[in-house]
């Protein structure tokens, strides 16, 4: 979100779910940094006016970027499961202030943490949870990746996992273990339990 602050632009959530829902969705995320606001009651009628509500109650996964004077100049409709990297978002921001100096500087990607042991995973992910105390309990030192803020780090693990992004994945030594996989941590690791 930080990119985006110094762009004249305001990140904003948007969703059919009511407050309690959302506080706890924020919290699962370990917080979140922009306002999320609930489209509950009277049910998804923001979701209805810019045209993503389904009939089943429940909206679509959208990105709109509407400019200073209120008129959308970019809209995403995608799977619910699938995100757009920040970059396309920057691009397109580009398009729209096309003399902003930001920019430039903001599209140029963050150097990947290094590291003998890398987790690449998410804060939210549950598994990603339960490889932290695992890594801590055994006392094994490692580097966490978040693969939200590097989206180089979410291709790259598309790439071991399939085309899919699993997290946890890890990179010990050159050596891929996609998702929490004890008995192959336990192997690398050379741990008798």
């Amino acid at each position: 979100m930080a990119k985006f602050a110094g762009l004249n632009t305001q990140v904003l959530g948007v969703s059919v779910d009511h407050v309690p829902c959302l506080e706890a969705w924020a919290e699962s995320m370990g917080g979140i940094t922009f306002p999320l606001m609930s489209d509950f009651w009277p049910h998804g009628q923001v979701s209805k006016l810019y045209g993503v509500l389904r009939e089943e109650g429940y909206s679509e996964r959208a990105i709109f970027i509407i400019d200073k004077t209120g008129i959308i100049r970019y809209i995403d409709i995608h799977d619910i499961n699938d995100q757009p990297l920040n970059r396309e978002l920057l691009e397109e921001l580009q398009k729209i202030e096309p003399n902003s100096v930001n920019i430039q500087s903001e599209l140029q990607e963050d150097p990947l943490p290094e590291g003998d042991i890398l987790m690449y995973c998410t804060s939210w992910c549950p598994d990603c949870k339960k490889a932290r105390k695992w890594l801590a309990e055994h006392q094994i030192d490692y580097v966490e990746i978040d693969i939200n803020k590097y989206p180089q780090a979410r291709e790259q693990v598309k790439k071991w996992a399939d085309g899919n992004q699993v997290t946890p994945t890890f990179n010990i030594r050159g050596k891929i273990i996609v998702d929490f996989d004890i008995p192959a941590l336990r192997d690398v690791f050379s741990i008798r339990e």
